[in-house]
């Protein structure tokens, strides 16, 4: 915790917010996160079932993976149960289903899917995105909010100038989309 405490305390407090992804981790554990006030939410990015925010003391995100060929109502049942309830998580990511992995594959989502979920929800998408892919994706999708992370890197590093591009790429395309959701 002191040194996640260091790390951000460079950041400021301005920017973006500060997020713990964490796997499977006791609530205990999560609300001392919170607690701490290091970070500004916790995304949830493992099997936890959706009964365990009625025991977190703060904001909350929920990574979903949805394997190939899943029904759009059958993922719209499961988004739900994370959002349809009187505490919900602030957001749900979608991101690529790869067996034995909790993210960070490169894998592409399913835009499809994704996209019929976000008619009805707020995502964010994640999953495969790249500076390449995340216009694409944007215009197709219409999230709420795109997460990357292997997509901006250089061997196994994290690349800033695949940093810049990526989200010169992702203002652009949200800022076409938002031209068009007013004409």
């Amino acid at each position: 915790m002191e040194r996640l405490s260091e790390m951000t305390s460079l950041l400021g407090g301005s920017g973006p917010p500060k997020v713990a992804v964490v796997v499977n981790e006791a609530p205990s554990r999560i609300n001392a996160l919170l607690d701490s006030q290091v970070v500004d939410v916790v995304q949830l990015s493992g099997d936890e079932r959706p009964s365990v925010i009625d025991l977190l003391a703060g904001p909350v995100w929920k990574t979903l993976r949805f394997p190939a060929g899943t029904a759009r109502d059958e993922a719209l049942r499961e988004v739900s149960q994370w959002l349809d309830r009187s505490s919900p998580v602030q957001r749900v990511l979608i991101d690529a289903a790869v067996a034995g992995a909790y993210g960070g594959t490169g894998h592409r989502a399913d835009w499809t899917l994704a996209a019929g979920i976000a008619e009805r929800y707020p995502v964010v998408l994640a999953g495969g995105l790249n500076p390449v892919n995340v216009g694409d994706a944007i215009g197709s999708v219409m999230p709420g909010g795109v997460d990357v992370s292997s997509g901006v890197e250089r061997d196994g590093r994290k690349d800033h100038d695949r940093i810049r591009s990526f989200v010169k790429q992702a203002q652009a395309a949200f800022d076409h989309v938002e031209v068009s959701r007013r004409a």
